[in-house]
């Protein structure tokens, strides 16, 4: 049995972990961030690592490499973190530093490439199966995998928030993410209560309290995203298609809505699809499964 290390960089905390190539996390480790430099995130990430092997039986030698899931843009062949909104790296040259602190190989991407990647290993389709995993939470962004390969296009494959949309309000269309994001929800709960102090999740609280005017914008939510998810099976026809990140992996009832809403426009060779939907668990591992299983993918 190999074993990969997988990192996931947060802006409050780092976490790492053994994982298994048959996929299964054997220990896991976190440690708190300190974004307020770029040296100081790596000493937090090297020391995560460090802790991580201390409290573990395995030796150095028996860890295969190390895969790191990081926000915004990446380089991934030259293992370059190139900018995040909120986190210090900008051209941070990370898997060649890390490798040179801790001794070994590293390779990087995307945080949410990696979450895909656990959750495509998760479903275990057959040869040929196409699998799209699309996040809803801050932002927008959707992965498409088919045999473990990344389908990338010219760089921007996947980025679903870009997709137009109606905004009932407005009477408009607008971008996906201005209408289904965890921003985009904070605005609308805030507008509806006249309360800036509202969360994305403050909206689905009042909802499953009743409260008719959320209930109409959660539908409204789920319309939008069965719109997207419809676009998606069009182009696609994937096999599996899973939906994570806070707004899905939090409020899995959106399931049923939207399929509802799905089931209205398919074909009937398309409603298929219909039971290959499922919502993510909200488990914080992911990133760090994916993250350590795509070392062995390389």
């Amino acid at each position: 049995m190999r074993y990969a290390i997988g990192i996931q960089i947060g802006f409050a905390r780092i976490e790492a972990g053994i994982v298994s190539e048959g996929g299964f996390l054997i220990q896991k480790e976190n440690v708190q961030n300190n974004p307020s430099d770029k040296e100081k995130m790596f000493r937090q990430v090297v020391h995560c690592v460090e802790q991580l092997m201390d409290h573990c039986s395995l030796p150095k030698k028996e860890i295969a490499g190390i895969g790191v899931g990081i926000p915004g843009n990446v380089d991934r062949h030259n293992g370059i973190a190139l900018f995040q909104n909120n986190l210090p790296w900008k051209d941070f040259p990370i898997a060649d530093r890390l490798q040179q602190a801790v001794g070994i190989n590293a390779i990087i991407d995307n945080d949410v490439c990696m979450a895909a990647f656990a959750e495509w290993k998760e479903a275990g389709l057959q040869e040929g199966g196409l699998f799209v995993y699309m996040a809803i939470s801050t932002g927008i962004s959707c992965s498409i995998i088919k045999n473990g390969e990344f389908i990338r296009g010219a760089g921007l494959a996947g980025a679903a928030g870009l997709i137009p949309v109606l905004d009932p309000d407005q009477k408009r269309m607008i971008r996906f993410e201005q209408m289904v994001s965890a921003p985009a929800l904070q605005a609308r709960a805030s507008r509806l209560f006249a309360n800036e102090q509202l969360e994305a999740k403050d909206l689905f609280t009042k909802y499953h309290h009743g409260v008719p005017e959320v209930k109409q914008a959660v539908n409204e939510l789920a319309t939008s995203i069965s719109y997207v998810l419809y676009v998606v099976a069009s182009l696609l026809d994937p096999h599996k298609i899973v939906l994570g990140g806070s707004i899905a992996a939090y409020n899995p009832f959106l399931l049923e809505l939207l399929k509802s809403e799905l089931a209205k426009h398919l074909l009937p060779e398309q409603r298929h699809i219909l039971d290959g939907i499922e919502i993510s668990y909200p488990d914080n591992s992911q990133v760090v499964m994916g993250a350590g299983m795509r070392f062995f993918y390389t």
